[in-house]
């Protein structure tokens, strides 16, 4: 296999997008096709799919829209890159992988600018997400030399087990809106770092940074057919023949738990491996002995990382009494400071969401909560003009049965509700279906500790407002899913153990 650094871009691109304000010197033209083997093909399908600019609601493009038969075009490229991919030495996989890692952080710049876009985030966090999608390439290059078996003895003495972990097969990977570019990477990197190719869907809000991705990806050698990338806009249908296809043997899914029930059930037919990251309801407990400065950054961090448009987002607030006031009218005057606007803007720091439903849910909510008792300390209203934007907004004496505590709010919408007792924060945290990430400020190590083991989370940040992190293990428990991502565990999720009975 070549490890040529020098890689042109193939004359068959088609239609592209060009990011404004970059020009061919400084990137070069986005795909809006498929990518399908080596190749970027308009697909079967008829129409496109127009790309929005959330910030302003006009159409920054359209993509290609693949049918069924698109979807089954890209199994069999996937098919046919299998063996030798599988074959290749992981040294030569992991050199691929450190190439994509340094062509990501080359195009940043432009990448962010894309992002943002297309997904309406601010530009710093922007470029957060682009170096943490990047680093996903630098960890599985390590972590691809490092896929090492075991061996032993049988206790009855008769025979080794011997046992070796091998790639698990074709891999469809469904991403969404949030995090366009660190969803895709963190499912094809411990892919292509486990010897498996695979079958990108990203989500039909945000494709052009996931077809971004793939053009970058061709450019630092990935061998055709490793990685396809398809758009459509009939995901049940596409995806349900490419996973009741016998070839395909893997399925990683990140997304709402309801989507995940449909594709655990779709996946269910061919008994493929599932790995599912899925929605969240993230409890933030601060305890009165905890660093108010500390804590108020770190709720800044968790609240409002990508305008609370994340799965690990803080959405509950839970703060006992004796801290609580100092607490909220330090989080208003904070979250009061944020500058709402068009994610481009160089001066943003709370963008805009994705779209006009996700405007129509903070409002339901942020109605039912007030109704019910709730007091707004700041925002809670939907700004006039153009663009699908929501104010950072600060909720307090939230009622415990206000619908603000039960559902997934995804927007940068704070409820605030006052504890005296320890043993009613944990009960409130754990009382939901939900299990992904949680938060806990306290000085008192061993206490913090402790409520760490107790909260019923798959993560827990101890006086953090960030738990993400390429070598960490990220995933939930309970109705947040299934597996996990990162970490050598992530790696894990794409390979078979086999276990070999021998004498000698």
């Amino acid at each position: 296999m070549s490890t040529n650094t020098a890689h042109q871009m193939p004359a068959d691109t088609g239609a592209t997008y060009v990011v404004p304000g970059f020009g061919a010197k400084e990137s070069f033209p986005i795909p809006t096709d498929l990518l399908i083997g080596d190749n970027w093909v308009a697909g079967s399908g008829e129409g496109r799919i127009e790309v929005l600019n959330p910030a302003t609601g006009a159409v920054l493009t359209s993509i290609a829209d693949a049918t069924v038969a698109d979807g089954m075009a890209a199994v069999d490229a996937a098919q046919a890159a299998a063996a030798s991919w599988a074959a290749t030495p992981p040294r030569a996989r992991a050199v691929i992988l450190q190439r994509c890692f340094h062509a990501m952080v080359e195009h940043a710049d432009w990448l962010a600018q894309l992002i943002s876009l297309e997904n309406g985030k601010a530009l710093p966090d922007a470029r957060s997400e682009v170096m943490y999608a990047a680093e996903f390439f630098r960890w599985y290059a390590e972590e691809a030399v490092r896929i090492n078996g075991d061996i032993g003895i049988a206790p009855a003495g008769g025979n080794r087990i011997m046992v070796q972990y091998q790639p698990i097969g074709i891999s469809l990977l469904i991403t969404p809106w949030n995090f366009p570019a660190a969803m895709a990477t963190r499912k094809i990197a411990p892919a292509l770092a486990a010897g498996c190719t695979c079958i990108l869907k990203p989500a039909e809000e945000t494709p052009l940074t996931a077809l971004a991705v793939g053009e970058i990806l061709r450019r630092a050698g990935v061998p055709a057919g490793t990685v396809n990338i398809i758009n459509t806009s009939d995901p049940a249908s596409v995806c349900s023949a490419i996973l009741r296809d016998r070839r395909v043997r893997k399925l990683s899914f990140t997304g709402s738990t309801e989507v995940g029930r449909i594709l655990l059930r779709e996946a269910s037919y061919n008994i493929i491996n599932s790995s599912m990251e899925l929605g969240g309801n993230a409890p933030f407990l601060v305890l009165d002995d905890a660093d108010l400065d500390a804590a108020i950054d770190g709720a800044m961090i968790a609240k409002m990382r990508n305008a609370g448009e994340a799965c690990t987002a803080a959405n509950r607030f839970y703060v006992q009494e004796g801290i609580y006031p100092a607490f909220v009218d330090r989080l208003v005057e904070k979250m009061g400071a944020l500058k709402l606007g068009a994610g481009t803007d160089a001066a943003t720091q709370c963008g805009a969401m994705i779209n006009g439903a996700a405007i129509d849910k903070i409002e339901m909510l942020v109605s039912d909560a007030v109704g019910k008792g709730a007091r707004v300390r700041l925002g809670g209203k939907t700004p006039a003009g153009e663009g699908f934007f929501y104010p950072p907004s600060v909720l307090d004496e939230v009622p415990l049965n206000a619908d603000l505590l039960r559902e997934e709010i995804f927007g940068p919408v704070a409820a605030v509700v006052p504890f005296k007792d320890i043993e009613d924060a944990v009960r409130m945290a754990n009382d939901t279906e939900y299990g992904l990430a949680a938060y806990v400020y306290t000085e008192n190590m061993k206490l913090g500790l402790q409520l760490a083991e107790r909260l019923e989370y798959g993560m827990v940040a101890l006086n953090r407002g960030l738990v993400s992190d390429p070598a960490a293990p990220f995933g939930g428990v309970k109705q947040s899913g299934l597996g996990r991502e990162g970490a050598h565990h992530g790696l894990l999720e794409f390979t078979e153990a086999k276990y070999i009975a021998v004498n000698w």
